[in-house]
């Protein structure tokens, strides 16, 4: 329920109160907009709109902006209900109309779609990662128009960071959120592939693939490296485990016979480095 509100700020705060009221036009006059960041409506989800529709009509305007050819509107945001309408057999369906710019459209179609709670977490990552791109936001800046963390910005748009392959399987079901985030922590792309491989030949867990990228050997691949990583005695791994739930990211502890050792703290981006360093009690001011 907190994600709703928070998300609600965003887009209200796009869209000014209007005077114009709702009207009804013909579905037939709405484009598309081209700018819309949605790629993937679930067919279950539409379905299931299409009968409320039909039995309850489009109880939520779609938002609409004039075009350049007379008569026609496009599409801002509503683009499932504007589908199911007219999979509903619906002629005309009710709007608001608003005026805006194209790159105002854009931004408005993004926060837009960053509101729908069926969103994947590739599509939640492209579109923070255009409204940084096109609109030069920073992490805070989107955090704030969406109404969410900027660690969970951050993190989410690590995600494009992943390969294409691992992407398609993180969009098709095959690996879970949890399995790339856990993919991620190894920064070496043929170590990831392999541990990736792994985790898909396997059917590893979330937990079952963080523990494999645990274990990797740091930085490289199995067989590319002189030193391979020793099996870790349950005591290192323990204290690794609650250093990690103190600052929030992956951990490396190292020890030897004689006490000495060293104890490594990753981190994956600017922002994650000073979130960190807060965590820590370090200024950079």
């Amino acid at each position: 329920m907190s994600r709703s509100r928070g998300l609600g700020r965003g887009l209200g705060a796009l869209i000014p109160p209007t005077t114009a009221g709702v009207d009804e036009v013909d579905v037939g006059l709405i484009v598309l907009n081209p700018h819309q960041p949605r790629v993937q409506v679930s067919d279950e989800s539409l379905r299931e709109l299409v009968e409320s529709i039909r039995e309850h009509g489009v109880i939520q305007p779609l938002l609409v902006s004039t075009s350049d050819s007379e008569g026609v509107y496009q599409l801002v945001a509503g683009e499932r209900r504007l589908r199911a309408a007219r999979l509903a057999g619906l002629r005309r369906v009710p709007v608001v109309v608003k005026e805006a710019a194209s790159r105002e459209l854009l931004e408005l179609a993004l926060v837009e779609n960053l509101q729908r709670q069926d969103l994947s977490p590739l599509e939640e990552a492209q579109a923070y990662r255009r409204l940084a791109d096109d609109f030069g936001m920073t992490q805070e800046a989107i955090a704030s128009r969406v109404g969410r963390s900027r660690t969970v910005v951050a993190n989410t748009m690590r995600l494009l960071a992943l390969s294409e392959e691992m992407q398609a399987s993180l969009a098709s079901g095959a690996i879970s959120e949890g399995h790339a985030r856990a993919l991620l922590g190894l920064a070496d792309e043929t170590a990831r592939r392999q541990a990736w491989l792994q985790v898909v030949g396997r059917g590893l867990t979330v937990r079952r693939t963080e523990e494999l990228v645990r274990r990797w050997p740091t930085g490289e691949a199995p067989g590319t490296g002189r030193r391979r990583r020793r099996r870790e005695d349950p005591e290192t791994a323990a204290l690794e485990a609650k250093v990690r739930a103190v600052v929030g990211t992956k951990v490396e502890l190292r020890r030897t016979a004689s006490g000495r050792g060293r104890l490594v703290l990753h981190f994956y981006s600017d922002e994650e480095l000073e979130a960190l360093l807060a965590r820590l009690g370090v200024s950079l001011g």
